[in-house]
């Protein structure tokens, strides 16, 4: 059904929402999340989702809590709102079972599509690899009849990639890498970013590709003793990031000049290159490979990429400073 025709789309997923974008689908899409933001124009579709925390406010280690309890006592995040999903109508529901604090959880999907809507088709989105992203683009395109549109997104993405991929294939040295996924408590980033690393022409310190994110402890943080330190918390803005970065108390030896001390911080926009598995990872390999090989790539975009000194005060990071 969803294949054939110009189906009615409800979107779970900013990265789904963006995808429907990429592909030409904006007109068909009746749903989104609370979090959809990109591209603007996705603000203006209704919203069938909210969140149980408002985090706009709060700390990291006060969204670790938060976001900690509400999955032990109400196993979920997200409210999914039934009337919006009724009235939406949707032929198509785009989801996903990757992640248990990124969407509303796909049995409560499930169980109120067979409800409300009980011929739309669900489609989970789960990808742990570039090409995987790639994949699900293809499939939400086949699933919305715009294949041709799909192969030709995709073809232009695996061409950006390639690009990449080919330049910094024989660089001379591949530096180590640690990409923070969150601040207090850290977690270092997983699934796809230690493959965009590679990608990149450097070599994760601590992650492993395909593999989820997971918390680490500062001190193994030190002992990898990395030469880059990309800063990309999940669902932070370049502004975001630069302050949670600026308030956290980090170690001592994070900026005491010690051996272990990366030489090099930078924080990035994780929502928006990073976290969410969509046509702008791509944007995200390239602004690695500007800040692992400047020599290769030119110099960072200081819009997309902040580099924070290591001997400087992290007093000089005012939130003012970032743009996205």
């Amino acid at each position: 059904m969803a294949s054939t025709a110009s189906p009615r789309i409800c979107s779970l997923l900013p990265s789904a929402t963006e995808i429907a974008f990429a592909l030409g689908l904006d007109q068909n899409l009746v749903g989104v999340t609370h979090e959809c933001d990109y591209p603007a124009a996705a603000r203006s579709i209704t919203s069938v989702t909210s969140s149980l925390n408002d985090t706009e406010t709060l700390t990291s280690a006060d969204i670790d809590a938060a976001v900690r309890r509400s999955l032990e006592n109400l196993s979920t995040l997200y409210l999914l709102d039934r009337d919006g999903l009724r009235a939406a109508q949707p032929d198509l529901i785009l989801t996903q079972e990757l992640c248990d604090v990124c969407a509303v959880s796909f049995d409560t999907v499930q169980a109120v599509a067979r409800e409300i809507c009980p011929n739309a088709e669900i489609v989970s989105l789960e990808p742990t690899s570039v090409d995987d992203i790639l994949q699900d683009i293809l499939k939400v395109a086949m699933k919305a009849g715009a294949v041709a549109r799909g192969e030709e997104l995709v073809h232009e993405l695996r061409a950006r990639i390639e690009r990449i991929r080919s330049v910094a294939s024989d660089v001379s040295y591949q530096p180590r890498v640690v990409a923070l996924e969150w601040l207090d408590p850290p977690f270092i980033a997983g699934h796809w970013v230690p493959e965009l690393i590679r990608l990149a022409g450097g070599q994760d310190a601590l992650g492993q590709e395909a593999v989820p994110s997971r918390r680490q402890h500062w001190r193994d943080i030190l002992a990898s003793e990395p030469e880059v330190t990309v800063v990309m918390p999940c669902g932070f803005d370049l502004n975001r990031t630069l302050e949670e970065y600026a308030r956290t108390r980090l170690p001592d030896e994070w900026n005491g000049g010690v051996s272990a001390c990366p030489s090099r911080v930078y924080c990035v926009d994780g929502s928006a290159y990073f976290s969410r598995p969509g046509p702008r990872v791509v944007d995200g390999l390239e602004i690695l490979a500007t800040i692992l090989h400047p020599e290769r790539f030119g110099d960072p975009d200081p819009r997309l990429a902040r580099l924070i000194s290591r001997s400087a005060s992290r007093r000089s990071t005012a939130p003012s400073q970032g743009t996205r």
